[in-house]
């Protein structure tokens, strides 16, 4: 659980998860200001507690990193602000399971219906827009890129270099990069979403900041991939860190 400010909602999120699926629950606090941390310790979630805000990506780094080292074989990444319902995560991990798959993402354009849950319109189309551009680039078919809901086996998080990836919100784009670079298998699940006053999101102008951001890793993806420039981030993890940032 990558956690910002989720006092609120921490406990709805968890009472949503069937346990039954779970073997340990991780909570990495980035920085709040509010009673996260105390609430997580409280609810005996492991606690791993960024003293300053990292970012969204930077926050997971720690969430996969932590969990490789406590020796999962699958990681789910749930936010804890309870927009996206947890209620499917056996659908995530069973395929995972199956072995037919390296990564299975919730997408809220397969749930059919996102601007019912209250996705704003200009996010939706944007939504849209940058996916396909994505699936030209990465000659692959996903609905939806900015999914909230995952699940990676461990083969996937070790074969890619998540760490060399940005600590912002493109960082879930450069994985996706990554894994298509390395040949893994994924898939998608249809979810509902919600949206609601306590959840998170970001506005305009950082949504914008985040669509260019995806346009210079599918550029960064095609050089790599051409040998016209090679980047650290596509790098096995144990190459070193050759090449440009």
């Amino acid at each position: 659980m990558p956690a910002y400010n989720a006092e609120k909602t921490l406990v709805r999120t968890l009472d949503d998860i069937d346990r039954s699926w779970v073997d340990e629950i991780i909570l990495v606090d980035d920085g709040s200001h509010d009673g996260t941390v105390a609430l997580a310790r409280h609810l005996g979630l492991h606690v791993f507690v960024h003293e300053k805000n990292t970012g969204y990506g930077g926050n997971q780094k720690t969430c996969y990193t932590q969990a490789l080292r406590m020796g999962a074989e699958i990681a789910v990444m749930i936010h804890p602000d309870h927009q996206y319902d947890p209620r499917v995560l056996p659908q995530l991990v069973q395929p995972l399971l199956d072995g037919t798959c390296d990564a299975v993402f919730g997408s809220r354009m397969l749930g059919g219906r996102p601007l019912e849950g209250g996705m704003p319109k200009w996010k939706y189309l944007a939504n849209i827009f940058l996916t396909a551009l994505e699936n030209a680039a990465f000659y692959m078919y996903l609905t939806e890129d900015p999914s909230g809901l995952r699940a990676y086996s461990r083969r996937y998080l070790e074969a890619v270099n998540f760490l060399a990836n940005s600590n912002d919100f493109v960082f879930d784009s450069e994985i996706i990069a990554q894994g298509v670079m390395h040949r893994m298998r994924i898939r998608e699940i249809p979810i509902e979403t919600r949206y609601f006053s306590e959840a998170s999101q970001i506005g305009l102008r950082r949504s914008i900041i985040y669509g260019i951001s995806i346009l210079k890793t599918l550029v960064k993806f095609k050089m790599h991939k051409k040998g016209l420039k090679r980047f650290a981030m596509f790098n096995d993890p144990g190459a070193g860190r050759t090449g440009t940032a």
